[in-house]
Order: structure tokens, then sequence, then C-alpha cells
């Protein structure tokens, strides 16, 4: 559900991906990762967002002080209000995005991971109610952060993000829109206009643009054979899923995987 770690008992791994959200908290020095074939760095006093399902690893944490937060959609989802909040601004966004924040007043952040990291240990009554509104409070702070910083206020529809995480975790059924739609007891014509509103685009295109995401990591970090990826993204035709994926990124699975040979980790 909810863990924290101290950055220095972190071991320097390949790329892995779990189904939990990560924050990573540098206090001093600098931490530099991969995610999803990026390099980032994290340096003192900034904080990095990883979504949920994103491939990742840590190449140096040498000197570097600070904690990864890490928690789970149904640890911190419990209302609409909840979900907002994770993904107000961009936090942890559904879209490949991954950006480093720099926070000028950092005590408070600072004080609720020492905090987080003692009532982990303790188990004190109703513990995980209180870390539950301490991350809450933390991503309260960042986006204040990113608006001092002269960032924009973005805060998506629950509905929307419903609609994101239901993709992520049914990549291998392939729903289509339709029956998205009637597991989350709405309609295509309301998914499309939530979509067309935070992204300028159809909801069958948000759609698309997740699988091919998804598929993108298959192909560089798991070692499958095309018939295997195309099983793991609800496709029966590895034919089919083949031309799915040139027409949305111009180029075969194959020429996509030699394309990322030289960026392997």
């Amino acid at each position: 559900m909810v863990d924290l770690y101290d950055i220095r008992s972190i071991s320097l791994n390949n790329p892995t991906r779990m189904k939990k959200y990560l924050l990573v908290w540098c206090s001093e020095g600098r931490i530099s990762m991969v995610v999803d074939h990026k390099e980032i760095t994290v340096r003192k006093n900034e904080a990095l967002t990883i979504t949920s399902g994103q491939y990742h690893a840590f190449l140096d944490v040498a000197g570097a002080a600070g904690f990864v937060l890490e928690f789970t959609y149904d640890f911190m989802c419990k209302s609409d209000t909840d979900i907002e909040l994770i993904f107000q601004n961009s936090l942890f966004c559904h879209f490949d995005y991954n950006e480093v924040i720099a926070i000028a007043e950092p005590h408070a952040i600072v004080d609720h991971l020492s905090i987080i990291a003692e009532e982990l240990q303790t188990q004190p009554f109703q513990y995980l109610t209180t870390i539950h509104a301490r991350i809450g409070l933390i991503l309260v702070e960042i986006n204040r952060a990113k608006i001092r910083s002269g960032g924009e206020v973005w805060k998506p529809d629950a509905l929307f993000l419903r609609f994101l995480e239901f993709i992520r975790n049914h990549f291998e059924q392939n729903y289509p829109l339709a029956e998205i739609a009637q597991q989350l007891q709405t309609t295509t014509t309301r998914l499309n206009e939530l979509a067309k509103l935070h992204t300028g685009k159809t909801a069958q295109n948000v759609l698309y643009g997740l699988m091919i995401s998804e598929a993108k990591r298959i192909i560089q970090y798991e070692n499958l054979m095309l018939k295997e990826i195309a099983f793991k993204l609800g496709f029966n035709d590895p034919f089919y899923f083949s031309r799915f994926f040139k027409s949305h990124t111009g180029m075969s699975p194959s020429a996509y995987q030699e394309s990322v040979k030289t960026m392997q980790y």
C-alpha cells in the first residue's frame, strides 16, 4: 500500500516497474535515474514523480540524501478529491511526462516525509490515516511550488482519470471504448467530452496513445516475441498489431526495437 525508503538504502538496478506511484525526493547531492528510457537527474530540494507502470532505475545515488515514497492507487484514491489531487498539475502524468520540480521552501515536505518514516516504523493507532493525510499535504506543497514558479493550474476531472487508470490496468483485455464507458458507468459521449477538454483528442485516440506507450515499454524492456507482445496488448493477430503500431509510430515494432537498443541501461 505505502512504503518509504531512505535513498541511501536504494540498490542500483536494471529498469523495473510496479503498480505503485513513486515520489523521489532529494535533500542533498543528486540522484541520477532513468524513467522509460529518459535520463533524469534530481538535485537538492527537487522532487520527481513516476507514474504506476513506468519503467525506472536508479543509476547513481552516491553522496545523495533523500527518500523514495511509494503508494498504490487504492491507498491514496479514496474519493474523487483524492484522485484529482494525485494528478493535479500533471504531478503523476499518464502520458509519459516526468517533471523534476524545484521546491524553494522544502521544510514542510521534509517534515512530512520524516514523520511518515516514523509512523511506518512504529505503526501507532490509525497510522495509515495520518500517512494518507501527510502524502496529500506533500502533494499540495509541490503543487504550490509549481504555481509559484509560474506553472499553470490544471485540475483534471476524476472520471477522466478513472478512464486513464482503467486503460492502464486492462491492456490485455483491449476493451473497446463502449465497454470501458459501461464499466465506468458513463457514456462514450461523456468520455469524448472530457478527453477533448483535457487533451484535445478523442477518447479513442487517448486510448490508442496509452496502448502505444505500453507497447514501446514492452518492446524495449521485455524480451518477448512479436506474438507475445501482441497478446499482452489484447491483439489476437500479431500482424494486425504490427500494422496498428506502424500506423501510430511510423515504424514497425522490430524497427522500433532496433532504434532503442542504444538506449538500454
